[in-house]
């Protein structure tokens, strides 16, 4: 369940030799400057956690409005919507529900958005993976991509680190891995992506089915 969750809150980030840090922050925030210009955004993603696999339709709104419409789990359906968050599991037709905090921009940022790449520079270390140059996606792989490792600062973050692997001309992201907090290991991968596209706010409301249950704030009592 958590694991669905940290995609909305996605969170990512690693480490190199102080030789290529400088360098590598600048590569960084080129795709973050990239990014600022971005409104909407919609890929194919597939998240894969050891044995488990999902995947789906991925919808992204400036500045927090986040939706996963799933086809592996069929009809699962992952919704960010302000200062609400919603999961509905139609294997146990449950709407898992949590208001989010107020102030935490954090669990509201995209991997996609400028803030949301803004917010890792600030809580982690920046460093080639390698070195600057374009390497393949996987082995055997004809997709290039240069890899970015990325370290947490702070134990307080998501992930204690994350492998980004970016797109060299576009500077769209193409994969993450990022290694949690307990050591477990959740990887991310965005195909199909469109960033010219116009969604309408309307694409972000969503109601579960009336038969279903609902379970509200199962992660953290809300603020006053």
């Amino acid at each position: 369940m958590r694991k669905a969750i940290l995609i909305s809150f996605l969170l990512v980030f690693p480490v190199l030799s102080s030789w290529a840090q400088e360098t590598a922050e600048k590569f960084f925030s080129s795709v973050s400057e990239q990014h600022g210009d971005v409104s909407d955004y919609q890929a194919f993603i597939t998240i894969t956690k050891g044995n488990d696999v999902q995947s789906g339709d991925l919808l992204y709104k400036t500045p927090n409005l986040l939706r996963i419409d799933f086809a592996e789990p069929e009809d699962q359906v992952l919704i960010v919507n302000n200062e609400l968050l919603e999961l509905y599991i139609p294997k146990f037709r449950v709407s898992f529900k949590q208001t989010l905090k107020k102030h935490n921009q954090a669990t509201l940022a995209s991997m996609v958005s400028d803030q949301g790449l803004k917010l890792l520079k600030r809580n982690y270390k920046i460093g080639y993976l390698i070195g600057p140059d374009p390497v393949p996606l996987e082995d055997d792989s004809p997709e290039m991509v240069v890899k970015l490792k990325l370290t947490w600062m702070s134990q307080t973050e998501g992930f204690r680190e994350l492998e980004m692997s970016i797109n060299p001309d576009d500077k769209t992201i193409r994969r993450i891995i990022g290694v949690t907090g307990s050591f477990e290991t959740i990887q991310f991968d965005f195909e199909k992506i469109d960033t010219l596209t116009t969604i309408p706010d309307t694409r972000f409301v969503y109601e579960s089915p009336s038969e279903g249950n609902s379970i509200e704030n199962f992660l953290f009592e809300p603020e006053n």
